[in-house]
């Protein structure tokens, strides 16, 4: 009965990490709407974390209501940011406009004409001023746009310019008005002060604008054929089970951090189930990488797996890494937990062999 409880508990934190509904309202409250849907990765006041900064008055000056809105409605398909479909177009207005509350200056609204430029050009020109940070192909920096567990001498890692969530709220005009003024205060210079005429920057935008015709390099992909858990029956007791466990993992370079009953901390230690276990086990390299990738992973870190004993046997399991990973918006940390889910197996079979 309390493993059928748990894992319930356990399905409604999941249920949880997913995106809201959320009902227009006649007077929705952009503030609380913030608080609600963004706070956790952009910071309670836009000073940013997960996610990146949206106070900094040169990135507010640089993008039009439109760019924040579609941005919010479609976010960045494969990186950190994910789309909000569910909110109403009040909501979003409502958003936005508290967005603009902490920089109350005036915005730089660019034109919504289509620049008309040499794409092949432009790929020259992208490949020898843009790829050292937007990445060969437009990938952007290193990982998804996450700063918080990165270096931060600069505020923001350069996005991918290839992402459809940013093709779609970017017109040619803001791409262009970003090339020409740069991001003072980022790593984005400008390049009208580095040399660049007007034509070569049209030659980039067009570049740039070419990624809609590209396949997607980074899909998301989705987790209708994962299954939830990674089980398998085992033939030994609970305690020779745990035991198993424990020496596959320490037999790949994991190290195991604690062993307890799946109830320690909801019930008083002489109610607790002896025949339901959890091992946590860890690879500091791995979980230095995961955290790299997005610091979120630490909510299903480090490793573990759970024992328990049925009617029909001891079960061995642990929740599939890569469903949790999926409501991250995290291509790079869907590869991972790629690696993540065969750690995991090899490390059950050996168990249970």
């Amino acid at each position: 009965m309390r493993i059928v409880l748990l894992f319930g508990l356990l399905s409604i934190v999941l249920a949880g990490c997913q995106e809201p509904s959320s009902d227009a309202v006649a007077q929705p409250d952009g503030a609380q709407l913030y608080a609600q849907h963004c706070a956790a990765c952009h910071g309670d006041n836009g000073g940013g974390g997960v996610g990146v900064p949206l106070n900094l008055a040169v990135f507010q000056y640089g993008v039009s209501d439109e760019f924040l809105k579609l941005t919010i409605q479609h976010g960045r398909p494969g990186r950190v940011m994910p789309a909000f479909p569910k909110l109403s177009e009040t909501e979003v207005d409502a958003l936005v406009m508290h967005l603009r509350s902490w920089a109350p200056g005036k915005p730089v609204i660019p034109a919504n004409g289509h620049i008309d430029g040499n794409p092949q050009r432009g790929k020259a020109l992208y490949a020898q001023h843009c790829a050292s940070c937007h990445g060969n192909q437009g990938e952007g920096g290193e990982g998804t746009g996450v700063t918080f567990s990165r270096p931060r001498d600069l505020p923001i890692i350069a996005p991918a310019l290839n992402n459809d969530g940013f093709l779609i709220a970017a017109t040619d005009q803001l791409i262009k008005a970003a090339v020409v003024n740069g991001r003072e205060g980022t790593p984005m210079p400008s390049f009208r002060e580095r040399g660049l005429s007007d034509t070569q920057i049209n030659d980039i935008v067009s570049y740039v604008r070419s990624f809609e015709n590209q396949p997607d390099p980074n899909p998301v992909g989705n987790t209708d054929n994962e299954p939830l858990t990674i089980a398998h029956d085992s033939p030994y007791s609970v305690e020779e089970t745990v035991k198993a466990l424990e020496r596959a993992a320490v037999g790949i370079n994991f190290r195991i951090i604690r062993t307890q009953t799946l109830e320690d901390g909801l019930f008083p230690e002489q109610e607790q189930n002896p025949d339901q276990i959890i091992v946590y086990f860890c690879n500091f390299d791995l979980v230095n990488k995961a955290l790299a990738i997005d610091p979120r992973v630490g909510l299903f870190l480090p490793c573990r797996v759970t024992v328990v004993e049925q009617d029909d046997g001891v079960k061995v399991m642990s929740i599939n890494p890569k469903r949790l990973a999926y409501l991250f918006n995290n291509a790079e940390l869907n590869r991972l937990c790629d690696e993540m889910v065969k750690t995991y197996s090899n490390i059950i079979e050996e168990a249970t062999f």
